[in-house]
């Protein structure tokens, strides 16, 4: 019986060294091999994960920006980004906050040009929940990003929309001060058009209302003629959910959100313990 299997990144098919292991990476080349559809489904941009996933010769389906947008053989399959007015209303919310966020688009990422100055008004707040944050990690958030052939810096949100043909899939929002993260989750549950989730303590992500991993689970399984009773999903956080529930088979990791892990069918070892191949093996390779 042909199955899609769907797999979180981060917190999931990555180790905490930001590796796939090579247990794991066999365990996806053994099921592909034996038929199944293999789909790799992140809040990451689509180019970063083609990027990981081709450094560790790994060839799967990609579900990127938290399922909005999806490639099946690198042929873009599904596609749902933020109306216009929509996105204004997010990025004033966020500017009149002083907010560090990341604007996830068909033209790559962008990032306000004062991301590190809104991070340090934080930080020195004393507001900030960094005390458990490795230096590696210290530095990639308070550091001003520079432009890349992927990551681009703007000044006003309004230059994106003005660009010919762009298309907002997602916000990232680092929300270092957790009681704004739930204000700002208030004031966003208030715009219509827009779906607010989380892949972390320390963000906060919006897509479009049907923008979700769900979306993109069965975007891939319609193209494949595969029944949702036939698919299985593996996450972590919150921003997974929306397939984990729609999933035929639902696999918390580990390492995953206690919340995340109650509501699933099953729970597998961590990512730093090949949970992704032990769920394979254990679930997925046997009839369900």
């Amino acid at each position: 019986m042909k199955k899609l299997i769907a797999i979180d990144l981060d917190g999931t098919l990555l180790s905490s060294r930001i590796k796939i292991s090579e247990k794991n990476i066999q365990a996806i080349k053994n099921a592909q091999e034996k038929g199944h559809e293999v789909m790799v489904c992140s809040g990451r941009a689509p180019e970063d994960i083609i990027r990981i996933l081709k450094e560790h010769q790994l060839d799967c389906h990609v579900a990127g920006s938290n399922g909005t947008v999806v490639y099946v053989h690198e042929k873009l399959l599904h596609m749902v980004s933020i109306k216009d007015e929509d996105a204004k209303e997010v990025a004033s919310i966020l500017e009149e906050n002083h907010m560090p966020y990341r604007v996830y688009t068909s033209h790559g990422i962008f990032i306000p040009d004062s991301w590190s100055e809104n991070v340090s008004e934080v930080i020195q707040s004393g507001r900030a929940a960094i005390d458990n944050l490795k230096e590696k990690e210290y530095k990639y958030i308070t550091e001003q990003p520079k432009e890349t052939d992927m990551i681009k810096v703007f000044s006003n949100v309004n230059s994106l929309l003005n660009k010919e043909d762009l298309l907002i899939q997602k916000f990232f929002i680092l929300t270092l001060d957790l009681v704004q993260k739930e204000k700002l989750a208030q004031m966003f549950n208030k715009v219509d058009g827009i779906n607010v989730t989380s892949s972390g303590q320390l963000n906060l992500e919006i897509m479009e209302q049907n923008g979700n991993k769900a979306a993109g689970l069965k975007a891939v399984a319609k193209y494949f003629d595969i029944p949702m009773e036939n698919t299985v999903a593996i996450g972590d956080n919150f921003n997974d959910l929306p397939m984990l529930e729609e999933a035929g088979l639902s696999v918390a990791m580990g390492n995953g959100d206690p919340e995340i892990q109650k509501l699933c069918d099953v729970i597998t070892l961590t990512n730093d313990e090949n949970g992704v191949a032990y769920t394979f093996e254990k679930f997925i390779m046997q009839e369900f």
